[in-house]
């Protein structure tokens, strides 16, 4: 695995939502290198990190790799919205992590107000860092079709 840069608070939830995520998801435990989820991926809801790290990376953009640790909720923005993930997630060491479902995740942000916007905090934030991932993807993509057609040219 590359680098990852760490931005340690990005996702982290309050003592409140991680409650009541735990109330609502079940426990599951990762390997190291095993996925929690896959860019591209259905959805299958969100996952709180309650022991270990987890990478969250972007294909073929591994400057943009991070690092999420305990009290990290990760799958937000597809969760939210139904798509697929825009992000692996994948276990930097031993993870346990509490999967909730997407159908459980929205009854808890539609039944209380203060966890919901707690989360669309997150999201934001997330979708902040999504679309900065996206545009510097669609500059290589742009960079090596330039690259290829001046070989072509040659």
């Amino acid at each position: 695995m590359t680098p990852v840069v760490s931005r340690s608070n990005i996702l982290k939830v309050s003592p409140e939502l991680k409650n009541a995520l735990e109330a609502a998801g079940r426990k599951e435990r990762f390997s190291p290198s095993q996925r929690l989820f896959q860019e591209e991926g259905g959805n299958v809801g969100v996952f709180l990190v309650t022991k270990g790290k987890v990478c969250m990376s972007v294909k073929d953009l591994p400057k943009l790799d991070r690092t999420f640790s305990v009290a990290s909720l990760l799958g937000l923005p597809s969760t939210f919205t139904s798509h697929s993930y825009s992000l692996t997630a994948t276990a930097a060491t031993e993870v346990d992590a509490v999967h909730v479902s997407q159908e459980d995740f929205l009854r808890i942000m539609k039944e209380q107000s203060e966890l919901c916007r707690e989360a669309m905090e997150m999201l934001g934030r997330e979708v902040s860092f999504i679309q900065g991932a996206l545009s510097e993807r669609r500059k290589q993509l742009a960079a090596r079709k330039l690259s290829l057609s001046e070989a072509l040219v040659s």
